[in-house]
């Protein structure tokens, strides 16, 4: 049957060899709560002790065509990393502390090397949240995808007291938006990037970027940010009364939903510097401030909402745990839906 098997495509001496070579990464991702390990047909996982009302969030994505940039430079050790962070980011915006990860890796065709990699990464960046790796699928299917490409996507769960779950609908009018800063495009907007940038001259990922000593494939693959630590740590510290994770959309799509009725942003351009790499994709493809804004997270990745008084301190404890945190805006009273208005000019 196995060698029948091999014939149609599907070599199952290359998936045994995979999780294999998974278990160490899964391993290494354990937390006290997981009661079982990598093999069985589900993890199995306790509550954290101390809550007393646990809710449990849960968040599923992708890295989207980010994987055209990875294929294209056989470069697959950081996309694990942003598939984590695309999920654990949303959980935390509720408040949650991410408990535990699923992965899923779909090829046409099993490469040990290349799916251990993609998984190295999302291990790493289970690391990173503080959540456990406790299952996922490596799925073979001949003919469903180009040879050397695979499409990986995530699924996060994560835990909350009822008492202390971050909704938004404290925020007010008055509040301070702090902005956190990304670590470049993560993982939005790279079909629009793609074809700027990358498909009328594919040689250009090989070449160094004119800003800086790395070339344009290491900027582009810079992993997506994870904010779990920081966040959890501000609300333990402060009153947060919103936060937003800022993906597809940017800022105009994704601050609003944080916002209650009767309330907008007003945020600025120039509180915060924007890195050169969104300055080169508005150029190459003479986009204006506001398609950006609606695209890109345009190097702020994470916003809350928090009372002004604390607002300096917010940035100040977030500055300390190794964020770069700007004042870039503030809530404000408005009719009909939330909205955001950017203000100034991009600098």
């Amino acid at each position: 049957m196995s060698e029948a098997y091999r014939e149609a495509g599907v070599n199952l001496g290359a998936g045994y060899e995979t999780v294999e070579r998974m278990k160490s990464h899964v391993a290494s991702t354990k937390r006290p709560e997981v009661l079982n390990g990598l093999g069985a047909f589900g993890g199995v996982i306790a509550l954290p002790s101390g809550y007393r009302e646990p809710v449990l969030v849960a968040s599923t994505d992708g890295v989207g065509t980010k994987l055209k940039l990875a294929f294209a430079l056989d470069r697959h050790d950081t996309i694990g990393i942003d598939c984590v962070a695309m999920c654990v980011n949303d959980v935390v915006v509720q408040g949650a502390e991410p408990l535990f990860f699923l992965d899923y890796l779909a090829t046409g065709k099993l490469d040990p090397d290349q799916a251990e990699s993609v998984v190295k990464g999302v291990a790493h960046g289970c690391r990173l949240a503080g959540c456990a790796l406790i299952g996922g699928e490596t799925a073979e299917m001949p003919g469903m995808y180009a040879n050397g490409e695979y499409d990986v996507a995530g699924f996060c769960v994560g835990v909350v007291e009822q008492s202390k779950i971050v909704t938004g609908e404290k925020v007010r009018a008055g509040d301070v938006l702090i902005g956190l800063a990304s670590s470049g495009l993560h993982s939005n907007g790279f079909s629009l990037v793609r074809q700027l940038l990358v498909d009328p001259h594919p040689e250009r990922l090989e070449q160094p970027v004119p800003w800086e000593d790395r070339t344009w494939g290491d900027v582009l693959l810079t992993p997506t940010r994870i904010y779990v630590p920081t966040v959890l740590s501000l609300i333990q510290q402060f009153t947060i009364h919103g936060m937003a994770h800022i993906t597809g959309g940017g800022l105009y799509e994704n601050v609003p939903r944080m916002l209650p009725a009767g309330t907008g942003a007003h945020i600025h351009w120039g509180s915060w510097p924007i890195p050169e790499v969104f300055t080169a994709i508005r150029r190459g493809g003479n986009l204006s401030a506001e398609e950006m804004a609606s695209t890109f997270n345009v190097g702020i990745g994470f916003v809350l909402a928090v009372p002004e008084e604390d607002a300096d301190a917010v940035i100040q404890s977030a500055n300390a745990l190794g964020e770069r945190a700007y004042r870039i805006g503030t809530v404000v009273a408005c009719n009909g839906a939330p909205r955001v208005e950017i203000k100034g000019e991009w600098v």
